[in-house]
């Protein structure tokens, strides 16, 4: 069966020439997840990009999990370049409206977000399942990467140093699970890592109200601290992946309790406690610029705590233009004493 998959055209003129390539190495990662493996082909209809591919008949829960792709919006079988469109159902657990209406200065593409989390959630399914799984995004902001985890069904962590970013993340939820009728209840309690208190607001709900009364529950956390004292949120239970959006610039810098800190130094110092916070064969994606920061530097950081990088070529040309200032790459790594099947 020859299945053909049509991307959004992304506001972003400058993204959107290398969009094909980053959605293709997605629905790779996604496609050997389901045990497919099979060449990918960029095709244009009617003015239209697709990803195109040959492999067998897809089930229709198979389906609902691919239309989770960051950008794909229409799906079809190809036979000899008519298109027969695909009814699927969205299998989402909250609306996509969740991780877009709160908008901010500096917020990172929710599209470019979803790739991150479908690749490393995809990535850890080949090695292992687990459902629902548990993300951590450790350098949190306003929460863009939790409302994208949380809206597919998945727990999530966010933690940030911003007392400000922090409380408009958790004030939104709070508008949004009431908006939208959604039965849950929030708590907070602090915990303790190497003298440092750890403030937690917590958040537990459900899809509806009898999966919520059956204690069918997902849980949503956030922490305004040192992204270094993370492990103290992970004691009794690990994340299976984890997706970081560094800062960009000088002016976003990171902070530590002494101040301004290098993205070097800081990657240095705090990519030992992430990988505490992740379970054996967790999964790692994190994105910044290269302007401000070396994709070799990050590599190579990742090696030195042990983490394993994935061999295929897919994964080394994945650095595409965002802005005038900022060229932007995306390494994926594994928590795993095992070399890479990928």
């Amino acid at each position: 069966m020859v299945y053909s998959f049509e991307l959004i055209k992304h506001a972003n003129i400058r993204y959107r020439e290398y969009l094909p390539v980053l959605a293709r190495c997605e629905l790779f990662v996604m496609l050997f997840s389901l045990d497919i493996s099979c060449e990918i082909r960029t095709e244009s209809f009617g003015g239209s990009t697709f990803l195109t591919f040959e492999c067998r008949e897809l089930s229709d829960q198979e389906l609902i999990f691919l239309f989770r792709h960051s950008t794909v919006v229409f799906m079809a079988e190809n036979h000899d370049g008519l298109l027969r469109p695909l009814s699927v159902a969205s299998g989402a657990f909250f609306g996509d409206d969740l991780p877009e209406v709160l908008k901010y200065k500096g917020k990172t593409s929710v599209s470019f977000t979803r790739m991150m989390i479908n690749i490393t959630s995809a990535f850890f399914a080949c090695r292992q399942k687990a459902a629902p799984l548990t993300f951590l995004d450790p350098v949190c902001g306003k929460g863009t990467g939790c409302f994208c985890a949380v809206a597919d069904g998945m727990n999530a962590v966010g933690i940030d140093m911003d007392h400000k970013d922090i409380r408009e993340a958790s004030d939104y939820f709070v508008r949004y699970l009431k908006f939208h009728r959604i039965k849950h209840e929030q708590k907070s309690h602090s915990e303790t890592f190497c003298n440092h208190v750890v403030p937690v607001t917590e958040f537990r709900y459900s899809d509806s109200k009898e999966h919520y009364q059956a204690g069918n529950v997902r849980t949503l956390s956030f922490s305004c601290a040192d992204t270094a004292d993370s492990p103290a949120l992970f004691r009794k239970r690990k994340a299976h992946i984890l997706a970081a959006d560094l800062p960009y610039g000088i002016q976003h810098a990171p902070h530590s309790e002494t101040g301004t800190e290098p993205l070097r130094i800081f990657l240095r110092r705090v990519l030992p406690a992430w990988k505490q916070c992740l379970s054996n064969g967790g999964t790692l994606a994190l994105s910044f610029n290269t302007l401000t920061l070396d994709s070799h530097d990050v590599r190579k950081a990742l090696m030195e705590v042990g983490f394993k990088l994935p061999q295929n070529e897919l994964f080394t040309h994945l650095q595409h233009e965002v802005e005038h200032a900022v060229v932007r790459d995306v390494v994926f790594a594994f928590n795993t004493q095992e070399e890479s099947e990928i």
